[in-house]
């Protein structure tokens, strides 16, 4: 065991990306980010042996671009709009820089975003995945899909249906875990988890945001003229008008107004937030409690423990689902734990790459005829092998980010010895009134 634990350190010390620093700084806005295909990672290969053939797969996908969600977010965009609005004729004979004269246009700067709402660009995402996720897994159907009850992800369920299935979409049953009896969802654990609340997540995003924005804020007020003045609420609506701007409509004039440098702050805000909502940040290990719901089900389904498992599982919820499932997994966890105090660059807790608008987290269940010995598994997110290094036991399994079914049973003992109601779920969730709000 000692040295096994030694070679799965040794492995994840060497688990890198392929060079991002040169990434495009809109590829990076967190889980606001339009869907990307995730960096490879160095020296793992991409696709299995000759001799593999997967038998099972299980597919939960993020909703896709959307408008703002929470009240806060669009306070921020309003705010920034009003101010334009108050500076409009100051801002008309100005000198400004290039990147700044979408100011002086028409009506100037003015927001039409859809709270809430998938956006037509998050239809568009949906409908090619679901084209793609065909071409890809062209013997593998199913009758029923399943998402969460919120509208967007309902919405991203339907166009999903249209591009995988065709006219044929209209037959299919599409239900929201609402249909589903159970007392927790492994899609939407967070309803069944009432002690977590979102203050601590926006506690910490504040914590962070009172370092990075003023620094900003005090550059493009040196390039505004006299009559307007940003405050660091304008800069964030600002911030957060580019990444949705580019949600609803794929451009944004906001996005060239800021270097790299500050989108990588409002990047590193969004992992925050996230991780702080179903990640490692969370009070009592809250966000890897409610994942242990989604890596249940996954061993339940890939093991056929009732003996009913389907060959495909089409589910569709959150950035949050993701993460959390990930969290329990332990994929992704920096150590030490990402902190409000200071950027950390070189992080393994990534939702640009994990998380971002129609996420795919696709798991496989595979066999072959010499490569491996019984059944294995493999996690595919945003269409690159994503390291399953916790427990990886063979050369093989490093080589191909996989490992045996059984090995992935022993790795995830956390989830499994996992009950709802149980004395790890009551420390972790508590018995409070009101459940978590999670945006997604």
């Amino acid at each position: 065991m000692f040295i096994q634990g030694i070679l799965n350190w040794l492995t994840l010390t060497s688990l890198t990306f392929n060079s991002h620093e040169h990434d495009d700084p809109l590829k990076r806005l967190g889980n606001l980010t339009p869907y990307r295909v995730a960096p490879a990672y160095h020296k793992v290969k991409a696709e299995l042996p000759g001799d593999c053939s997967v038998d099972r797969v299980m597919l939960m996908h993020r909703h896709g671009s959307r408008g703002p969600a929470g009240s806060e977010e669009m306070r921020l965009i309003s705010s920034l709009v009003q101010t334009l609005r108050d500076g409009h004729d100051a801002l008309q004979d100005a000198h400004l820089p290039e990147n700044l004269r979408f100011l002086q246009t028409g009506k100037g700067y003015e927001s039409h975003l859809d709270p809430e709402n998938l956006s037509i660009i998050g239809r568009q995402q949906l409908f090619n995945h679901g084209v793609e996720f065909g071409l890809k897994y062209p013997n593998f159907t199913t009758e029923t899909l399943l998402s969460s009850p919120s509208q967007r992800v309902v919405d991203s369920m339907y166009f999903f249906a249209q591009g995988r299935f065709g006219r044929e979409a209209k037959d299919k049953n599409l239900l929201t875990v609402k249909d589903i009896p159970g007392p927790v969802s492994w899609i939407t654990p967070w309803t069944s988890c009432p002690g977590t609340n979102h203050h601590h997540a926006s506690q910490v995003a504040t914590d962070w945001s009172s370092l990075y924005l003023p620094s900003i804020t005090e550059r493009l007020n040196d390039l505004l003229p006299y009559g307007i003045s940003f405050t660091d609420d304008d800069t964030h609506g600002a911030l957060y008008a580019c990444a949705y701007d580019l949600a609803a409509r794929d451009e944004s004039p906001w996005c060239d107004v800021f270097h790299a440098n500050e989108l990588a702050d409002f990047e590193y805000e969004m992992d925050l937030i996230v991780d702080a909502i179903t990640g490692y940040l969370t009070p009592n290990d809250a966000g890897p409690v409610m994942g242990s719901v989604f890596v249940k089900k996954l061993i339940d389904r890939f093991s056929n423990t009732g003996g009913e498992a389907q060959p495909l599982y089409l589910e569709f919820g959150h950035d949050t689902t993701i993460i959390a499932a990930i969290a329990a997994m332990g994929l992704n966890e920096d150590d030490p734990p990402l902190s409000p105090d200071e950027l950390r660059e070189h992080r393994r807790f990534r939702t640009s790459y994990q998380a971002p608008f129609a996420a795919q987290m696709v798991w496989e269940r595979f066999t072959c005829e010499e490569s491996f010995d019984g059944p294995q598994i493999r996690l595919v997110l945003n269409e690159e092998t994503y390291p399953l290094w916790t427990c990886a036991e063979t050369k093989h399994d490093r080589r191909f980010g996989t490992c045996s079914l059984d090995a992935f049973v022993r790795a995830n003992k956390f989830s499994t010895d996992i009950e709802f109601g149980d004395d790890t779920w009551q420390a972790a969730c508590g018995t409070h009134s009101g459940g978590l709000y999670v945006q997604g």
